[in-house]
Parts: C-alpha cells; structure tokens; sequence
C-alpha cells in the first residue's frame, strides 16, 4: 500500500480536529477587539449584513489550519507542500491588504496568480489529471481553474455561514475520502484541520455575525480547498472533485457568465449571487444556509458513492444527480417565497 494513502489513525486526526477548532475559536475571540477597531465592514448597497462588523477572523482560521496540521504532519508520517504553505501565507496577506484598503483588481489577480502557480508548478509531474494532454497545457489550464476557485469561494462568502456550510461537508468528505485509501494523507490532514477551525469559527459567524472571515480568510481557504480537491482529481478521482464544491461553482459560475452577458463590470461588488437573491426572496438566512449545507452533504454522498462504486455508469449517474439537486435549489432561491 501507498504510505500517502495508508491509512492513519483516528485518534491524532479527530485530535488534530479538535484542537483547531479550539484554537481557532480562541484567536477569534482575542481578536474581535483589534478587528473591531482597525477591520471594521460597513454595510452599503451590497451587503448581506446591516450593522458595522468586525473582518478579519481569517487569520484565527487560517493560522489554525496550518499550524496544527504542520505539528501534526510528522506525527502522521506525512509532508505538506512547503510551496502550499508559503502560498497559503501569501494570498492571505493579500486579503488582508484588500481588507485593510482595498487593492487594484489587476494587482489582487497577479497576485493571486503567483500564489496559485506556485502550488500548481511545484508538483510532481506524475500528477496529472488527463495524461493525453501536454504537460505544460494542463498546468496552465489548472492555473486558471484555481484563480477562478480562489476567487469564487471569496465571491461566496457573503451570508453568515455560509462559508462554513460549504467548507465543513466538503473537507469531512476528503477526511473520509482519506481514511478510505482514496485521497493522499497529506491532503486529509490539510481537509480535517481546516473543517476543524471552521468549525471553531462557526460559533461567531452564526446569523446575526459577530465577526466575518474576510477575505484574509477567504482567499486562503479557496487556495487550500482546491489544492484538496486538486490532489483527489490526481488520485483519479476527477468526477468528485468536481461534485464536491458544485454548489459554489454552479452558483458563482452561472451568476459571472449572466453579468458578463448584461455587460456588467462583473469584477465589481454585487448582490446577483443566487443565496444573495434567496433573501431578496424572502429567504431568512439561516434557512438559505441551511438549505446549502443540506445539498452540501448529498452532494458529499454523491462523490464518495462515484469513488467507492468505482464504476462509469454510477459516475455518470451521481454527477447527474447532483446537477438536478443544485439546479432544483437555484431555482427555489430564485422564485419569491409566497
């Protein structure tokens, strides 16, 4: 057996998990204060929130994530991407820059670029995801598939929870996808120590918000979200990958090409996100998050039945299945409630 996929375990990973949730928890509540002061969002036209709240509490979720799954990856005999980690760190101080004062467009995408190429160009070339195509075409093609994640989940942070409704199913999936022998450890520690300090940050994000992620959080919790998802397409498991974040991509991708084709300046701020016109709808929102996490864990059964069955027809099927489920959901958030 692979020791990247050997399995580990479950005493130091749930440990792992608990202790980031504790930690992060504990920095975000140190934190308020400071953010309070010197991170404060205040609602305009756009925004979901009413009140001036505190950004920022990216840092608790982020800081979390990597410092326990770096103490933890050599209790588990596995190594985490040192280009990941320097990523990680980088993109987050360019949130935090964006947080602080806003930055150019065309400087947060170079950026974001650089932080993105240096996961996908350090890895191996024995990772790859459609063999027939050249090397250096599907690294270029990753790049920008990952600007474009790291993007959206920035994009759908937007309602209290919600990033937590995305991130949590996801990331108990790819731990389960570990322990099954179908993901790298490395991966699943990076998954179960992020589901961790969301976990931790839940409690103060929960409607009415007492502070948000900001796109210090945001921005880096996309990068190491794809990097996860990327690392299961490498295993071979391409179909889940995809079905795992569908809902983000579906909503995000579907609400860009709709204001590109409105001849919007689709780069900037909006309320057109499909959860964001569910309470215009007269959604409340911790129904429109419930609702996400909901299809967010059939979405995480759907991709773990692809892997397991290990067959075409039950692929082709559970992506099908997912895209009727993500589909029924966009729609209901785009009809008036009566």
């Amino acid at each position: 057996m692979n020791p990247a996929t050997a399995p580990v375990s479950a005493v130091p990973v749930l440990l792992a998990l608990a202790i980031a949730a504790l930690m992060s928890a504990v920095i975000t509540w140190t934190s308020r204060p400071l953010l309070q002061r010197y991170a404060l969002a205040r609602p305009n036209a756009r925004s979901s929130h009413r009140i001036p709240t505190p950004q920022g509490a990216g840092i608790a979720v982020i800081s979390a994530t990597l410092l326990v799954a770096s103490v933890w990856a050599p209790w588990v005999n596995v190594a985490i991407p040192p280009a990941l980690v320097i990523a990680t760190i980088a993109i987050a101080l360019v949130g935090f820059a964006d947080d602080i004062r806003s930055l150019p467009v065309l400087a947060r995408l170079l950026l974001q670029a650089v932080a993105v190429a240096a996961v996908v160009f350090t890895a191996p070339e024995t990772a790859r995801i459609v063999p027939a195509l050249p090397l250096a075409l599907e690294r270029g093609l990753l790049l920008l598939a990952g600007i474009w994640f790291v993007n959206l989940v920035n994009f759908m942070d937007g309602l209290d929870l919600m990033t937590v409704a995305e991130v949590v199913p996801v990331t108990a999936a790819l731990l389960l996808l570990g322990w099954l022998g179908e993901l790298s450890w490395a991966a699943a520690l990076v998954a179960t120590t992020l589901c961790g300090a969301m976990l931790g940050f839940a409690p103060f994000n929960k409607p009415v918000a007492k502070v948000f992620l900001g796109d210090v959080g945001s921005l880096p919790i996309g990068l190491l979200l794809g990097w996860c998802l990327l690392e299961l397409a490498w295993h071979g498991q391409a179909a889940a990958a995809l079905l795992l974040p569908a809902y983000y991509l579906a909503d995000a991708t579907i609400t860009l090409f709709r204001r590109i084709a409105r001849r919007e300046q689709f780069w900037s701020a909006h309320r057109s996100h499909f959860y964001q016109r569910a309470t215009d709808n007269g959604f409340s929102v911790p129904r429109v998050t419930a609702e996400v996490f909901l299809l967010n864990l059939v979405l995480a059964g759907l991709a773990i039945l692809a892997v397991r069955a290990g067959s075409m027809s039950v692929t082709v099927l559970a992506l099908l299945a997912g895209a009727v489920a993500i589909g029924f959901l966009l729609r209901r958030f785009s009809r008036p409630q009566v």
